[in-house]
């Protein structure tokens, strides 16, 4: 016995069978499955094309998308974000249900590095004047003072004969003031000579060290001075001078020896001036351009001595101290520099086989060695399918070798997304299908 249909059953069995092949993606329609692409990025914010068509953008380092495994493949990711390098490269397609990851990494487009720091020339009229930078010693002029913060600093240039002149200087980063100092010679002028019982000792002059006895003061101005002469083991010795002008005063000094006592003394000089004293970690005064800072009453024992001027490596030397005596400390500072040389840096990874990338550039395969990296800090990253990067900074010491060794993590799968709702709205077509045609029979 044949069956037959009623036209109005035929037809809603077409409308469905159109709405149900509406509503199944392409890849299903033809049998196939989902599986996700990866897009790893060092950058947040950086937007992710396949073939030319927006997907996302990274967040959190990555981002996943869902792909038909039976659909047109993909063949290239692009990455890109304003002020990076663009990425463009191949893209391989995950198989039904798997995830495949694409590492990228945007370097910065380089710009022109801020300028921090500027400088002050100073010159002056007469030249050969002493030139003192917020009060610290910095030599004769002319001379140029580098590395100086933005800010505005005190300039002042003293001469003997003249009077002493102070202003103020404004630096910007990366520009270099000028300072010209007229100097004003000073109406009248003397001399002073100075002798002592015993000799050798310290000539200070208005505070300034002057050199030691004998000696003899040319230039200075007419009029009261105050003068200090100090030898180790004996008392200092300190009175008011007057000089005449166009005149030689004459001064003789008799020191007085300390009794004997369970202190001594230090003195300390630097190469060049101007160094800030430390005497066991507490300030001590600073050394002057030529001679030595004396270091009165200090106890007897061992002492920690700490020198430091700007654009220069600190300077650190123990001192034993005896009764009644002199200690001496003179030292030459160094010029801080920047790490040179070249040294060499060995990586390893677990499991072996990650690519290896030295400041975003690649170098290798694990395990890798180099011997000739250039002395400073430098950033190792590895990569490896199925893993996550790995990224850190290390220091390479010039004439030595250093170790990166790292246990790189396993990627989590994303989890499959169901697809239950569809189904639920071809159950549900179907049943309905089949009820119309029993009411149509």
């Amino acid at each position: 016995m044949t069956i037959r249909f009623p036209k109005k059953a035929i037809l809603f069995l077409c409308i469905s069978a159109v709405l149900l092949l509406s509503l199944v993606p392409p890849a299903l329609a033809i049998g196939g499955g989902q599986g996700w692409i990866t897009v790893r990025c060092n950058v947040d914010g950086a937007s992710v094309q396949f073939d030319n068509q927006y997907e996302g953008t990274i967040s959190g380092g990555q981002l996943t998308v869902p792909v038909y495994t039976s659909g047109t493949p993909y063949s290239t990711v692009t990455v890109q974000l304003t002020g990076y390098t663009t990425y463009t490269g191949p893209v391989t397609m995950p198989a039904e249900g798997a995830t495949t990851d694409v590492y990228t990494t945007l370097n910065p487009i380089p710009t022109q590095p801020p300028v921090n720091y500027g400088s002050i020339y100073v010159d002056s009229t007469p030249g050969g004047a002493q030139i003192y930078f917020n009060g610290n010693y910095r030599g004769l002029s002319p001379l140029t003072i580098s590395n100086v913060w933005p800010g505005s600093y005190t300039i002042e240039a003293e001469k003997d004969g003249y009077q002493p002149y102070s202003t103020t200087a404004t630096v910007s980063g990366g520009i270099r003031s000028n300072v010209y100092c007229t100097l004003t010679r000073l109406d009248t002028t003397g001399a002073l000579y100075v002798i002592s019982d015993p000799t050798n000792a310290n000539v200070y002059l208005d505070a300034v060290y002057k050199g030691i006895t004998p000696v003899m003061l040319n230039n200075i101005a007419s009029g009261t001075h105050i003068l200090q002469i100090d030898h180790a083991g004996d008392y200092d010795w300190k009175s008011t001078v007057d000089i005449p002008a166009g005149g030689t005063k004459t001064v003789s000094a008799t020191l007085n020896p300390l009794p004997s006592s369970g202190t001594g003394w230090i003195y300390a000089s630097s190469s060049p001036g101007g160094a800030t004293v430390m005497l066991d970690g507490s300030p001590a005064g600073q050394t002057p351009v030529s001679g030595s800072i004396k270091l009165n009453a200090v106890a007897v024992g061992n002492h920690a001595i700490t020198l430091s001027l700007a654009g220069y490596q600190p300077y650190s030397q123990s001192v034993t101290v005896s009764p009644n005596t002199v200690s001496e400390v003179s030292a030459v500072l160094q010029s801080q520099a920047a790490p040179s040389g070249r040294g060499g840096l060995s990586i390893s990874a677990t499991p072996a086989g990650a690519n290896v990338f030295l400041d975003n550039n690649f170098i290798g395969i694990t395990p890798l060695t180099m011997n000739d990296i250039a002395a400073g800090s430098h950033l190792v990253t590895l990569r490896l399918d199925g893993y996550q990067e790995y990224s850190v900074t290390t220091a390479v010491n010039a004439g030595a070798t250093s170790t990166v060794s790292a246990a790189l993590a396993p990627v989590t799968p994303t989890p499959r997304p169901a697809s239950l709702p569809v189904l639920l709205i071809i159950a549900g077509l179907v049943i309905a299908g089949i009820a119309t045609v029993r009411r149509s029979r």
